[in-house]
């Protein structure tokens, strides 16, 4: 299982790179080694308006469908369109294919979030 520095991770299994107000979030590796060979990937609206928790969207795979839950509040401004045509690039390298970026004002939720070790120790847990 691969888990980088520098970004965050919530306990639904997605990362978020902080980039000024923009917020990159994408399901870590853990999340696609346990779904397997993914095959489509529901994309948010833009514009979408997320909380914390809503449901940003939908990863299937040949296992089984999983929802991408939004690990912080703001607006879409972009989703990664590559997935629709390969959403293996999930399966390739989770960090590089993010899945949509949010626009945020309000960064105290990242205290909510784990780092790397802490997500480490999160996940060796739950194996």
């Amino acid at each position: 299982m691969k888990v980088l520095d520098g970004l965050y991770y919530s306990k639904e299994h997605e990362w978020v790179k902080i980039t000024g107000n923009k917020a990159y979030v994408g399901i870590t590796d853990y999340a696609q080694e346990s779904l397997g060979e993914i095959v489509f990937v529901e994309l948010p609206e833009i514009a979408s308006q997320l909380n914390v928790g809503d449901v940003l969207g939908v990863v299937e795979s040949v296992k089984a469908a999983s929802d991408v839950y939004s690990p912080i509040a703001g607006t879409v401004i972009e989703v990664n369109e590559a997935l629709d045509d390969d959403p293996a690039l999930l399966n390739e390298d989770p960090y590089v294919n993010w899945i949509a970026v949010l626009e945020f004002a309000d960064d105290s939720i990242l205290d909510e979030l784990m780092d790397a070790s802490g997500y480490e120790a999160y996940c060796s847990k739950e194996e």
